[in-house]
């Protein structure tokens, strides 16, 4: 009676290496479905700014506030609530955040003035905090390895399509349907609302981190503070440092130092995106496939680096550039699921929360610290620097990914830890 018991159990929730394709797909489209959600409120406030301006009668420094307030709560908040994530549980703080930010979103539609939307894009970004902590301890605990890198190349590519999607959803109903900004808001706030529903109808299937045993496993600060740790946290930071200064500067790079009429260089931006969007995919099949994740990693970014000077430093062809451009975005954007599933590995038992929550912060941190100097560089004349300064940061970022490259090995047991010295 015992193992009939048991056995009805492991139907119910087999282990994650006999998981079936269908549930975990079901996963990834529970957790991408909010991540998508994510990325576009973080970018559907934007393009109201010229009808706030219009409204609320404030300067476009004062708009950006909202923008600049919501994604640096989120920053922010990331590396404390992953704490609270690996100490209660995944599930109840993804329902809860993306509530929180959806909602947020919607009461944006009845507010009075703009500090009031100020205070609700500050709320929205204590719910959107909780997505990346919450996400990859889900994904990293409910599903199956063989299909681990394709949950993560599917976490990244949905977020990327929420950017893409924000200006042109908010163009189309507030310009082509003529809907003011208020029902748009209030309409594409209450999306979120069914993908609440939907994550808590499913929850049964995701599952929340083992706990790892008292003193088997470092813990808290001492995790994050390691070495391995600071060092994929530097990884992600001076990655978006580089992807930030080509997707803010490259047309105008292009521009002052080749004379590259605008159409075209706005070609070749677009075909960094649509090459880094796409070369996701083609990560995560790689890493499904591949143990070998830091040398992909490693060729990849080379590739792009010498694409970027090339870039940089030779006047293309104008039919040759956008094709550069989308190769060069291609493999950065199919190095970043392998660096992922780096990271997952590096994770101690039940600590993922904390772990992606702290690095993953580095993202938003990029982007903050980088338009400053890049933006000096082209208004002091050396726009000549741009490019090989985007360079510069991708080897930087190696050579942190290879410093954290044994605590991942290690972490995954591939590697036996060094000996302690003799007394």
């Amino acid at each position: 009676m015992q193992n009939g018991n048991v056995q009805t159990a492991e139907a119910a929730n087999p282990p994650l290496d006999r998981a079936p394709l269908n549930r975990d797909w079901r996963i990834i489209g529970l957790i991408g479905t909010g991540h998508f959600l994510s990325h576009f409120y973080m970018l559907c406030l934007a393009p109201l700014f010229p009808l706030w301006r219009e409204e609320f009668g404030v300067s476009y420094a004062v708009l950006g506030l909202s923008v600049a307030l919501m994604s640096g709560v989120t920053a922010l908040l990331q590396t404390p609530v992953g704490f609270l994530v690996d100490r209660h549980g995944a599930r109840p703080f993804l329902v809860g955040g993306t509530l929180i930010m959806a909602l947020s979103i919607s009461a944006m539609a009845l507010a009075p003035n703009y500090w009031v939307i100020l205070g609700l894009a500050i709320l929205s970004g204590v719910g959107n905090s909780v997505i990346h902590p919450a996400d990859y301890a889900i994904l990293g605990s409910s599903i199956g390895e063989k299909r681990m890198g394709r949950a993560f190349a599917m976490h990244t590519f949905t977020g990327n399509l929420g950017f893409a999607a924000a200006p042109l959803v908010l163009g189309m109903m507030t310009q082509g349907l003529g809907l003011g900004w208020r029902p748009t808001l209030l309409a594409l706030g209450l999306l979120g609302v069914p993908v609440v529903a939907a994550i808590l109808l499913q929850s049964r299937i995701l599952q929340d981190q083992a706990r790892p045993k008292k003193g088997k496993t470092p813990v808290g600060r001492e995790v994050l503070l390691s070495r391995t740790m600071l060092m994929f946290f530097a990884f992600f930071l001076l990655s978006s440092m580089a992807g930030v200064g080509i997707q803010s500067f490259l047309i105008a790079t292009l521009d002052r130092l080749w004379g590259t009429p605008l159409a075209v260089a706005s070609l070749a931006l677009t075909g960094y995106v649509a090459g880094a969007t796409s070369g996701v995919l083609l990560g995560g099949w790689y890493a499904d496939r591949h143990s070998r994740h830091f040398t992909f990693v490693t060729g990849l970014t080379t590739l792009s680096v010498m694409l970027f000077l090339a870039i940089g430093l030779v006047p293309l062809p104008d039919a040759v550039l956008p094709f550069v451009a989308f190769v060069a975005g291609g493999a950065l954007g199919a190095s970043r699921t392998p660096r992922d599933v780096m990271v997952k590995n590096a994770a101690p038992p039940g600590q993922m929360g904390k772990v992606f929550g702290f690095i993953s912060s580095g993202l938003p941190l990029g982007g903050a610290i980088t338009p400053v100097p890049f933006g000096m560089m082209l208004d002091h004349g050396v726009p000549w620097l741009v490019l090989p300064t985007v360079a510069a940061l991708l080897v930087a970022s190696l050579f942190c990914a290879g410093t954290a490259r044994g605590g991942a090995l290690r972490a995954a047991g591939r590697v036996a830890p060094a000996p302690l010295p003799a007394e």
